[in-house]
């Protein structure tokens, strides 16, 4: 636990302004997937501040843990993070899943949870790697940590 706790102290010690990139575009993502997923009539969130413990609160730390890792590891830490999440929201009603939704009807009802957290582990890579590009673009420096 020390040897994780040494790291994650590493990892999550930033620039203020990479954290604040990180929460904006975590934000925005989220806002724009929980419209989709409900437009769509896919999935949703009960309330829409979950997209503030979810996106910002839950998902930028753990992409900050894993910045920098090669893309298998970060999916597959991802996978194991969006699997514990996505359990937790649809066993506590804190998500929503329409009845009969787009996925249902191609995967099958039992799978719906599963493919969620096998599409959502992909943003852990893809989040770090847009994030990276946005950091850099602004500020001309690769986002290291301090």
């Amino acid at each position: 636990m020390d040897r994780f706790l040494q790291y994650a102290k590493i990892k999550l010690n930033v620039d203020r302004r990479l954290i604040l990139i990180y929460c904006l575009v975590y934000f925005v993502w989220g806002i724009a997937m929980n419209w989709f997923g409900t437009v769509m009539e896919i999935a949703r969130f009960t309330y829409w501040w979950q997209v503030i413990t979810t996106y910002i609160l839950y998902m930028v730390p753990i992409s900050l843990l894993l910045r920098n890792r090669p893309f298998h590891e970060q999916y597959a830490y991802g996978l194991i993070a969006m699997g514990f999440l996505e359990f937790g929201g649809y066993a506590m009603q804190t998500s929503y899943a329409y009845p009969n939704n787009l996925l249902d009807s191609f995967f099958g009802g039992r799978t719906f949870a599963l493919g969620m957290a096998l599409f959502f582990a992909l943003y852990f890579p893809a989040g770090n790697w847009l994030v990276g590009k946005i950091y850099q673009g602004i500020f001309k420096k690769s986002p290291e940590c301090h």
